[in-house]
């Protein structure tokens, strides 16, 4: 489906509140993928797009489900499936700030990780959208405390991830227990053979939309670097030390790999912090709290963990082993340089990963940019730069003993 014309949010069918509810937030001018998908959604019709992180996907499908809820009827309207716990949580963040001109309006996130008690308490308010992880939704479904009898609109939000993640079982179990008269909505970064199959499986004749999936990189500075297996290490610490980012995300294939890169910049004085799927959900939410509050300059992630994550200003993303796959390669860098800031994409390969290489090239249709390592300096100055500008604390007190925020300096 080609671009369309109308790219102004009043050329859509809202009501007054709702669109000075969306000036007020800053939207003015659709993104490319609202501008295709939202007068299709509001129609009613069922959507398949190929559409990245970051580009407005989250509005293309909040505000056609706010535009059609009844906000008097206390059913659930509408379900959200994310892939985790945090894209969740940026989902339902979203909808409660474009719904603030619909009162009373009621959405619930429900994942796992959290204790189940409140959710089943919030659960009796019958809330209008839920929005969350596969696991904790068919627990819910099986225990009966979430009725989806009412569901208007199922939303499947960067479904190739949650496939990558083995949810597709649990996906299936959810859709066997929803009406079939609904209207179903499918995102998707990238577009494998799968997304296909459960599009055919779960929808009735969507309507197909392809946003552009490379990102802009007119403000990425992009380097590879050819290293032996056993430089690799080294030659990472050199990227660091020489460029001394202030903020950076170190993509790995493999869970261990992080955890081992880990280790190994630690032991040579760079505070890094692992971010995979071996970690219990509070170890994650704490690794992310440190790296968003500055606490370590550094973020080692696999492509399934980082996934939904919106790391803000983030100065350069390093790959220490090259993605099978050339459009998860073009998706980890998207990550820095947006908004108009200077990126840094800087990656490394052996010479048997050459083939790679080139695939990315063909990929985003441009030769890319070899260096040689003896070009990178390091100064000791570099360590001082890559430290942590903060310390986070976790004070395990609260309310019951008595401890408020007031109670701590600087708080």
């Amino acid at each position: 489906m080609t671009s369309t014309d109308i790219t102004n949010f009043s050329s859509l069918p809202l009501t007054s509140d709702f669109l000075d509810n969306l000036e007020s937030l800053g939207y003015i001018e659709m993104t490319a993928i609202q501008s295709q998908s939202l007068p299709i959604v509001i129609e009613g019709k069922d959507l398949l797009a190929q559409a990245k992180t970051g580009s407005g996907k989250t509005a293309a499908f909040a505000i056609s489900i706010l535009h059609k809820l009844e906000s008097q009827t206390y059913k659930t309207q509408a379900l959200v499936l994310c892939p985790t716990r945090e894209l969740a949580d940026q989902v339902s963040k979203e909808f409660r700030l474009l719904a603030r001109a619909i009162p009373n309006t009621n959405i619930l996130t429900l994942c796992g990780g959290k204790p189940i008690g409140p959710q089943l308490a919030s659960l009796e308010r019958n809330p209008h959208i839920v929005v969350g992880t596969p696991g904790r939704i068919l627990k819910h479904l099986e225990k009966g405390s979430l009725e989806l009898d009412g569901l208007k609109t199922l939303v499947l939000d960067e479904a190739d991830r949650m496939l990558d993640m083995g949810f597709y079982d649990d996906i299936s179990l959810i859709i066997e227990q929803l009406p079939k008269q609904r209207q179903t909505l499918l995102f998707s970064a990238t577009y494998p053979d799968e997304i296909k199959k459960i599009s055919n499986a779960i929808q009735n004749n969507p309507v197909d939309v392809r946003v552009e999936s490379l990102h802009d990189e007119s403000n990425i500075k992009q380097i590879f670097y050819e290293v032996a297996k056993s430089e690799r290490t080294d030659t990472l610490i050199s990227l660091l030390l020489h460029f001394q980012p202030e903020s950076s995300v170190i993509f790995c294939n493999r869970k261990q790999q992080c955890q081992d890169l880990a280790e190994d910049l630690r032991q040579q004085g760079i505070h890094a912090l692992a971010l995979h799927g071996d970690l219990e959900q509070k170890q994650r939410d704490q690794v992310l709290l440190q790296f968003t509050n500055k606490s370590s300059a550094i973020l080692i992630a696999t492509d399934v963990a980082a996934r939904g994550l919106d790391i803000k200003d983030l100065q350069a993303v390093i790959n220490f082993e090259l993605s099978q796959d050339p459009e998860i390669h073009i998706h980890r860098i998207g990550r820095t340089g947006r908004a108009g800031s200077e990126g840094l994409a800087l990656s490394l390969f052996m010479p048997s990963e050459a083939p790679k290489l080139i695939a990315i090239e063909e990929y985003q249709k441009r030769s890319v940019r070899v260096d040689d390592t003896s070009t990178l300096t390091a100064s000791a100055e570099g360590y001082t730069k890559l430290e942590p500008q903060m310390r986070t604390i976790h004070i395990s007190g609260g309310r019951k003993n008595k401890v408020r925020a007031g109670d701590i300096l600087g708080a």
